[in-house]
């Protein structure tokens, strides 16, 4: 009788485990709170008020650092009345995650024409491009000195080595209107995404982390893609922790996913919604912006979600980056507080908050995670 009840509880015991096993790993898979991403509102008092009248252009670039510092680049083309009643920002502007202003740096002379994209690599050096240029650059963290430059300032890949000129996709040394970089945490090479326009180049090339070229490649295209939405702009580029490169394929609306040595993984569309069925004029052509414009990843280990500008919708995607499925979207088109106006540039720091830059707006916005 002992022994029947002996065993009795102990499998009344071992039932229970098997259940508590059960519910536990059914309640991680079907937590709502996980699954959903969150949602975001605009910090009004971010940033806070430049000093001595400086006044910033367009943006050419947003990203964080590993303090969660926001550097913001400024293309310096204030309007003649601008210029009357306030002074250039520099190229270059730290902030820290309040808003306020910590450090500033860059000379128009020598940084990339017409600045385009920024990141950091993990000794925390800041890397720029340049929309309008043949070069990318390597400052250090305080912009005190250029560590590297790859590629002469105004000269580009091309038939003449012009803007003007044919485009060729094949140098070793320089690029025809560099778009981004991504930098390799575990070698230090180089991936730069070269050819920010549909008449430059649209190459990703990579070197190592002297300079040196290794490879590169061209956007995947299959053998029914042709045609003017297919025309390749590489206008991106974002490396994740498992080592994918992600490409902005801004024509096509999507993201094109590489391993390091360049084979195609996948696509990931991201759609274009029009809001009205007819052209603001009659040379306007609805959704020739782009889609996949910029990416930015969420900062958990797995980098569960993507941050990408949507131009031609004026807002922001937010994607489960495994899945590659659109979840939710903040942002719209206009000039208030939260909307966007040719909103381009992403960048998310460790408490998930993102930071979007204007080209025509002229400002970096900052989304915060809502209390509610």
């Amino acid at each position: 009788m002992c022994i029947t009840n002996h065993f009795s509880e102990l499998l009344k015991n071992t039932q229970r485990l098997a259940l508590a096993i059960v519910l536990g790993v059914c309640g991680v898979a079907s937590s709502p709170a996980q699954q959903q991403p969150p949602k975001y509102e605009v910090d009004a008092s971010w940033p806070k008020a430049l000093p001595d009248l400086w006044v910033t252009g367009g943006i050419g670039g947003v990203c964080v650092d590993a303090r969660d510092h926001v550097f913001v680049l400024n293309r310096h083309d204030l309007t003649d009345n601008e210029l009357d009643a306030a002074r250039q920002a520099p190229p270059v502007i730290e902030f820290d995650s309040e808003g306020n202003l910590v450090n500033s740096f860059g000379d128009p002379e020598i940084v990339p024409n017409v600045l385009h994209g920024c990141s950091f690599d993990r000794d925390n050096n800041v890397w720029m491009a340049g929309g309008r240029d043949g070069i990318v650059q390597k400052y250090t963290h305080d912009g005190s000195k250029l560590l590297l430059q790859i590629g002469k300032r105004g000269v580009v890949d091309s038939s003449d080595g012009t803007l003007k000129g044919k485009p060729l996709n094949s140098s070793r040394t320089s690029f025809f209107e560099s778009a981004g970089i991504a930098v390799d945490p575990d070698n230090g090479d180089i991936y730069v995404a070269d050819g920010e326009g549909q008449d430059s180049n649209h190459r990703v090339v990579v070197f190592d982390r002297n300079g040196q070229f290794l490879r590169q490649w061209e956007p995947h295209r299959d053998e029914n893609e042709v045609g003017e939405m297919f025309v390749p702009i590489v206008h991106c580029i974002a490396m994740s922790n498992e080592g994918l490169v992600y490409v902005c394929d801004r024509r096509a609306r999507r993201l094109q996913v590489f391993d390091k040595q360049g084979h195609f993984q996948k696509n990931i569309p991201i759609t274009f919604e029009p809001q009205t069925h007819y052209p603001a004029s009659p040379e306007h052509k609805p959704g020739a912006s782009g889609t996949a414009v910029w990416v930015a990843f969420s900062s958990d280990p797995s980098q569960r979600f993507m941050y990408v500008t949507n131009q031609d919708n004026e807002r922001i995607e937010i994607i489960d980056r495994a899945r590659g499925q659109i979840l939710s979207n903040f942002g719209r088109a206009g000039h208030q507080l939260g909307e966007f106006t040719y909103a381009h540039f992403v960048a998310v720091d460790s408490k998930g908050s993102v930071y979007v830059g204007e080209i025509n707006g002229r400002r970096v916005q900052k989304f915060k995670i809502a209390d509610h």
